[in-house]
């Protein structure tokens, strides 16, 4: 027999391969952090024995979930500025709170409470946009969560930069700092084409393009951004993006409501990546995303929950529930993002779009152990039927059980195991009353 770090044993699995199998009575062997052997409870045990065996009896075990969008230390905002449009919303409100609030310490300490309640709700692997995010890293890193980190560039100064020079300065050093961790990876990220000038986009992805790292912008996020943009360029923002050389496989998208079909299929085209966040979009007014034109033109869609300032909560299994009703209610379709789309979207086409599909998002021989288990013998999850339709249409984050990421074990039986959850969130108190006390200026 061989002699193996963990095996996960008696669940029904979803591998999300790209024949989306399932396997029942299953059973899972990971070591030094990768699956090596997926298959039958029996056949496994008979080859393996682990220094650690996980019961899921009663449970689906399946990929951990992939959240494409967010902006983690926003946790620290989360319902200060709620029901407004987007631009005053952005402009009068989280701009100025966060020139007057966000440092190392928020930024560290926001993150550590975004991956506590992303562990805790499913997700192994999320990608983010904001400032100091060098402390959004090693607060993934402390807690163990694989993670795409891109600085928000901008043309006017952060609270990090002063200067877009400075901003790229930042970036480089994250690209070289950070070049092979086993979680922490790099993205460059102009935060919009409405806050970026030419020049800035332009050196931004050279700098992308210098290291083979991905790109990733808010791209058409309501009518009113797409009719500035237009008026600005004298074009469609997407061809704009197309002249200037961003189009390509790495190019990440973020939104995309007010996409028209010329730029879904110059996404096709390209292989651009789009993460969709359905709770933002609903909660701004934004708009609807035409996702099931996407889908159909064969564009790569991830989803993505935004910050907790514009959704409130980092919910994955919330956001696959609300993407999929939201078309169905848009398009008057009921057969439209079904429910096993919906959980792809969450994990293997999030890889995708992340450009992690050889590492994560299924469970595969040879990639990394990114797992969850979800605990299945509970009220509303009774009786089972089909395990797509449950986890998107019955259950939420807290049905996570465990959480497996790298290998290694985050969370079992509900218990975090690589952060001090009441220590975070009494950081974050205290870090709220300085908030509080300056939106009263």
């Amino acid at each position: 027999m061989r002699k193996v770090d963990m095996i996960i044993t008696g669940g029904k699995a979803l591998l999300m391969d790209e024949q989306s199998s399932q396997l029942e009575n299953a059973a899972v062997a990971i070591d030094k952090g990768n699956i090596v052997a997926v298959g039958k409870r029996e056949d496994i045990t008979r080859e393996y024995r682990a220094e650690k065996t996980m019961d899921a009896e009663n449970s689906l075990i399946m990929p951990g979930l992939i959240n494409c969008h967010t902006h983690a230390p926003m946790t620290c905002f989360r319902g200060i500025a709620d029901d407004l449009e987007l631009m005053d919303w952005l402009n009068n409100y989280i701009f100025p709170a966060e020139a007057k609030n966000v440092n190392q310490n928020l930024a560290y300490w926001g993150t550590m409470l975004a991956c506590a309640e992303m562990i805790k709700s499913g997700t192994t692997t999320f990608k983010d946009m904001y400032i100091f995010e060098d402390e959004t890293a090693h607060a993934a890193k402390e807690a163990g969560m694989r993670c795409l980190v891109g600085e928000v560039l901008f043309d006017f100064p952060s609270p990090n930069v002063k200067t877009p020079e400075e901003g790229l300065n930042y970036t480089r050093m994250l690209l070289e700092k950070w070049q092979d961790d086993p979680l922490v990876n790099i993205i460059v990220e102009p935060h919009a084409l409405y806050t970026c000038s030419t020049a800035l986009l332009t050196k931004a992805k050279k700098l992308a393009d210098e290291f083979n790292a991905p790109v990733g912008i808010h791209l058409l996020e309501n009518k009113a951004e797409r009719e500035q943009l237009e008026e600005k360029f004298g074009k469609g923002a997407v061809s704009f993006l197309k002249d200037i050389g961003y189009l390509d496989d790495k190019f990440i998208a973020f939104h995309c409501v007010c996409l028209n079909d010329d730029d879904i299929n110059l996404f096709a085209q390209y292989k651009c990546k789009i993460a969709h966040n359905p709770a933002s979009n609903m909660k701004l007014a934004s708009g609807i995303a035409p996702v099931p034109d996407m889908l159909k033109s064969g564009v790569t869609v991830g989803l993505g929950t935004d910050g907790c300032a514009s959704n409130n909560n980092l919910d994955m299994i919330k956001d696959m529930s609300l993407a999929a009703k939201l078309h169905k209610v848009a398009r008057l379709d009921p057969t439209v993002m079904d429910a096993q789309t919906v959980v792809r979207m969450a994990t293997i086409e999030g890889a995708k779009v992340l450009g992690m599909e050889n590492i994560t998002g299924s469970l595969e021989v040879g990639k990394k152990a990114d797992i969850i288990i979800i605990g299945l013998n509970k009220p509303h999850l009774t009786p089972l039927y089909n395990e797509y339709s449950h986890l998107v249409y019955a259950a939420s984050g807290a049905d996570v059980d465990t959480a497996i990421i790298n290998g290694n074990v985050v969370m079992e039986n509900r218990q975090l195991l690589t952060i001090d959850e009441n220590e975070v969130m009494q950081k974050v108190r205290e870090i709220a009353l300085g908030i509080k006390e300056s939106l009263k200026q």
